[in-house]
């Protein structure tokens, strides 16, 4: 991130495979080494290894690839160059992001971005979707990370790898694992903090040595890979910088090539990066800014001759708050900017060459001054990017950029493949499946006598239910509930504990992270207690800035007229989050149960739809004849309010048309199947009247009012 500043014939398009020449190349590789080290002895005592060349133009003449003699597959940097296998060579890259794609579309996607042009790709490595709960670590599905890089490798893309441990991404907690902020005694992320140390030396010692057999001189593709992530915009501690520095090269080889990226000023640079040759220094920059200046100074940060001009991040467009207008750029700007820093044989990556999408809960947040200022991403992460959302590049910004790149890549460009077809599935009633107050004793609970955070009771993701009760009083007046520190959003229910005023609980309001935090509770005519629920909704942790420790939950003490409220249940909402399916999960068994009644849909339609502002959950299912009709696909909400919907027990995201301004959720057509197609939501507060949602055939980014809190931009 970047604050700093189906049916198309697709095995036309896909390269051959080369699974089988880096088997073999993998068997032979001590044999390659042996001949590679007594040709480097021999030759490196009559020849430099590294010939210098004349130095970057001044001009926009794009000068022919020179050429240097080698012997073995090698990625290096000299005479202020990349060198690929003796060649000069110029990245034109772009950041796609396996954990955004569904595994069945990466194909799809980097397809389209080596029609784009493109030689690399970067993509981050989050840990949290690697490491959800301590010592488990997950590498299949979408977090098969290796698949990926063979795909890559398939497509003949090098690629840059950003493994953190922090990497920012607009991704929840920057990349951390939440569980990270339940040890006591707290550790101190992103830095040299010795407990916080051993958690890294553990999920690298996990990851890299997956990473090492696909690096570029044992036959992968991987060239470079990052330390951390724009460092030098948070901290200065050069010894954290310089373990992991060891680290990597432990895992990957004393010559593997390191880099840093961060903003192009001096204080940044100063601070993010490690003088000397050990690690490339990269940066990045608000596009349009004048950048020869910036690698100029760049220069000043790496060792004489080790410093080809790169932005590790060229920014295609921009991320999207909900409340915000949808981030849009301009395309021939974009492109004469990208083209500013290729004419002159510099290098840069896009960022991002395909956004994707943030599905289940891993969405991130940002701050604005306080940390009460809090803004959260939306579910879409298009990012106004040349390839969009769902794939396509019939826009006017790939052809922009397609044609800037096209004259410095060196060879011509694939042909550029057609958008993959949508369909809209027409309306789709819903049965309402259960009320979320109703369905607790299926839950798992934890008692306190005072209200615990989120991630204290292992709910690291969703919703917590806070329940306790207080006394009734005989007068009219309104009492004063207060929650001084509550992240992110509360709403607010009470009823009569017994007796014949029991009834539905009420809905009183919500309390909100970014608002007061005090609520007025109406009277009742309970005869006991009233029993109250606070239903807190984790929108996505802040992954920026000084305010990043970002845990969740009711955060204070809760203040009835003053005086604190004790004794707290709290309820885990089981709602499976990316990549994870919770076994036995009384939701989906409730939800699947209904909608498959046939006699209940039944007697439903023979009643009153009645709607309330209770917490609830909803499921219909829509039909789908044969493989042929399955195509990528978007949920509308129109007319229903927030909350979450899952589709064929895969966690879409989180819908706010209400807020805005994304309308409607992405439905990759991989997630649909042939015959019965299931749909669950759940709603927290505003059901259509109807319980009705439509699938459509295209996205909407036009929903909210500008009067919203989160209408200001970064």
């Amino acid at each position: 991130m970047k604050i700093s500043s189906g049916n198309h014939k697709k095995l036309e398009w896909i390269w051959s495979s080369k699974v089988s020449a880096m088997a073999k190349r993998r068997t032979t590789r001590l044999t390659l080494f042996v001949i590679t080290f007594l040709s480097l002895v021999a030759f490196g005592i009559f020849v430099p290894v590294f010939a210098l060349l004349p130095p970057l133009s001044s001009h926009s003449t794009h000068h022919p690839t020179p050429i240097k003699k080698v012997s073995a597959k090698k990625f290096e940097i000299s005479a202020d160059k990349f060198w690929k296998d003796g060649r000069a060579f110029q990245i034109i890259g772009g950041d796609l992001h396996y954990f955004r794609v569904l595994p069945e579309y990466w194909d799809d996607r980097l397809l389209r971005a080596k029609a784009l042009g493109l030689n690399t790709i970067q993509t981050y490595v989050p840990w949290n979707l690697h490491e959800p709960k301590p010592g488990a670590f997950n590498f299949g599905g979408i977090a098969n990370l290796v698949s990926f890089l063979k795909h890559c490798q398939n497509q003949g893309f090098l690629v840059m790898l950003r493994p953190g441990p922090y990497i920012c991404g607009e991704w929840d907690l920057g990349g951390f694992p939440p569980w990270l902020l339940d040890i006591k005694p707290a550790l101190t992320l992103r830095s040299s903090d010795p407990a916080y140390l051993k958690l890294v030396e553990r999920w690298w010692g996990a990851l890299l040595p997956k990473i090492a057999p696909y690096l570029y001189k044992n036959g992968g593709p991987v060239i470079m890979v990052q330390i951390e992530n724009e460092y030098g915009s948070y901290g200065n501690d050069k010894a954290y910088l310089h373990h992991l520095i060891r680290l990597a090269k432990y895992h990957l080889g004393e010559d593997v090539i390191l880099y840093t990226t961060d903003g192009g000023t001096r204080e940044t640079l100063e601070k993010g990066t490690i003088r000397g040759d050990a690690v490339f220094s990269a940066v990045d920059f608000t596009t349009g800014d004048n950048p020869w200046p910036i690698f100029d100074l760049q220069k000043k940060f790496n060792a004489p001759g080790k410093s080809p001009p790169l932005s590790a991040e060229f920014y295609t467009g921009w991320l999207t708050h909900w409340g915000e207008k949808i981030a849009q750029t301009d395309a021939d700007f974009t492109a004469s900017a990208l083209e500013t820093i290729l004419g002159r044989n510099g290098s840069a990556v896009l960022y991002m060459a395909h956004g994707g999408t943030n599905f289940g809960f891993y969405n991130g947040a940002n701050t604005g001054s306080d940390e009460s200022d809090y803004k959260a991403d939306l579910t879409s992460y298009d990012y106004d990017a040349p390839i969009r959302e769902t794939g396509d590049i019939n826009n006017a910004k790939f052809k922009a950029l397609r044609r800037v790149i096209e004259k410095y890549a060196g060879q011509s460009l694939p042909p550029v493949p057609p958008d993959n077809e949508k369909i809209g599935y027409g309306s789709i009633h819903l049965t309402k499946t259960g009320n979320l107050l109703d369905m607790l004793p299926h839950f798992d609970v934890v008692e306190s006598e005072n209200p615990m955070p989120m991630d204290s009771v292992g709910q690291m993701f969703g919703f917590l239910l806070y329940v306790t009760e207080y006394a009734a009083k005989d007068n009219i007046n309104d009492r004063i509930l207060s929650i001084p520190k509550v992240h992110d959003r509360a709403q607010v229910l009470i009823s009569c504990s017994s007796g014949l005023k029991a009834g539905r609980p009420t809905f009183v309001g919500t309390i909100e992270r970014w608002s007061t935090g005090r609520l007025n509770l109406p009277s009742t005519n309970c005869v006991s207690s009233i029993n109250l629920f606070i239903l807190v909704e984790n929108m996505g942790r802040l992954n920026y800035g000084q305010y990043i420790f970002d845990r969740k939950g009711i955060l204070s003490s809760v203040y009835l007229d003053g005086s604190i409220l004790s004794k707290w249940k709290m309820y885990k909402i089981p709602i499976p989050n990316l990549n994870e399916i919770p076994e036995n999960n009384p939701i989906k068994q409730a939800s699947y149960s209904r909608v498959f009644d046939i006699s209940a849909r039944k007697k439903l339609k023979e009643k009153q739809v009645i709607v309330s502002k209770e917490p609830a959950f909803y499921a219909g299912q829509f039909h789908i004849d044969n493989e042929d009709k399955i195509k990528d696909t978007f949920i509308s909400f129109n007319g229903w309010g927030k909350g979450i919907a899952i589709v064929n027990d895969f966690n879409v995201g989180r819908f706010w048309p209400s807020m805005g301004p994304q309308c409607n959720l992405y439905v990759p057509a991989p997630l649909l199947k042939p015959g019965e197609n299931v749909v669950m939501i759940f709603e927290l507060e505003d059901p259509n009247p109807e319980l009705v949602v439509s699938f459509v055939d295209q996205p909407d980014f036009t929903c909210g009012s500008s009067k919203q809190h989160f209408r200001h931009q970064l």
